[in-house]
């Protein structure tokens, strides 16, 4: 059975994923860790495609949560990671790391690109032709060592254990404007339950992530940051987040 199991809030990281599962044979079960999810109990002959954006270079800390409720009981982890055209650092071996702790043996891991979720004319419209054909051809590999049964230590790149230290300091932060008519569609979206369900223009903001879901939902383009905030951030990081980045796969 085949568990496409994804954390994506803006919808990026569910594009690369699909475009994964659907080589490796169709999701079986599809399991949306944006919310909350019940129980579940693996058999070693499942394979679960597990795919996190990263956030800073590691796991969203919601995400790892969320896994780590699942009992793997050896069944097969493909780990997919996504990130937007900058780098993805530690969130590999965090991902690793965690599944391992779960019960899950890890097979193979991709690295992949998609747009942005907040700077988002950086890696503009990926994944595009071009990385589909890779991320399609990547499956092809990975489904011949799933054929073949054969799993050894998978190395990836990162460190494990001691990861990079995010630093918080609330920035990053989407807020309501006045187009806002109290919907309520952000709050009942939001993976972590920060936009007050009963006033979205309040946010609690030691409990965001910044992952801008509320703001790519909203039907009023009611959420967003200041333009001139924008603009001062989008300078700040252009100069990594420019350019072509490229997918990777480990096997």
């Amino acid at each position: 059975m085949l568990y496409n199991i994804c954390f994506s809030p803006t919808g990026g990281t569910r594009k690369v994923a699909d475009i994964l599962a659907a080589r490796l044979g169709g999701a079986d079960r599809n399991i949306d860790l944006c919310r909350d999810p019940e129980g579940i109990t693996l058999h070693t002959d499942d394979i679960c495609l597990v795919s996190v954006p990263s956030y800073s270079g590691r796991v969203p800390a919601i995400a790892i949560r969320r896994i780590r409720k699942i009992q793997a009981n050896g069944a097969k982890a493909i780990l997919n990671c996504v990130y937007g055209n900058r780098a993805w650092e530690d969130t590999l071996t965090e991902l690793q790391d965690t599944l391992e702790a779960c019960g899950f043996v890890c097979a193979a891991a991709v690295a992949a690109v998609a747009e942005h979720s907040i700077f988002r004319q950086f890696a503009a419209g990926r994944p595009d032709d071009a990385d589909t054909r890779q991320l399609t051809e990547f499956a092809d590999r990975i489904l011949e060592k799933l054929q073949a049964g054969v799993f050894g230590d998978l190395h990836l790149a990162g460190s494990h254990g001691t990861y990079k230290e995010i630093s918080r300091g609330g920035a990053l932060l989407p807020e309501a404007n006045g187009l806002c008519t109290a919907c309520g569609l952000c709050a009942d979206s939001c993976p972590v339950g920060a936009i007050d369900r009963h006033n979205s223009n309040k946010t609690d903001k030691e409990i965001c992530i910044g992952c801008m879901r509320c703001v790519r939902l909203c039907p009023q383009h009611a959420r967003d940051f200041d333009a001139g905030f924008m603009q001062t951030m989008t300078e700040k990081f252009a100069a990594g987040l420019s350019g072509r980045k490229e997918n990777t796969l480990f096997l």
